[in-house]
């Protein structure tokens, strides 16, 4: 399954807004500097998912692909 991400990285909270089935936007507290933001982005989607979660395409952009393993 694929999961498209809006990020806002350098935020004051980090926030999961769920805009559809498979769209998400996400405030993160780090800063987008080597990788910081995408790690954080992985840690929250494995959290609140409960399941394996990498990133498939976007990995210096705002709007991201993830892969979600069932």
């Amino acid at each position: 399954m694929q999961i498209k991400i809006k990020v806002k990285p350098n935020s004051k909270k980090q926030e999961i807004t769920k805009i559809s089935e498979t769209e998400y936007q996400i405030s993160l507290k780090s800063p987008p500097e080597n990788n910081k933001a995408n790690i954080e982005l992985i840690k929250i989607m494995k959290k609140h998912l409960k399941k394996e979660v990498k990133i498939k395409s976007g990995l210096k952009s705002k709007n991201k692909i993830l892969e979600v393993k069932c």
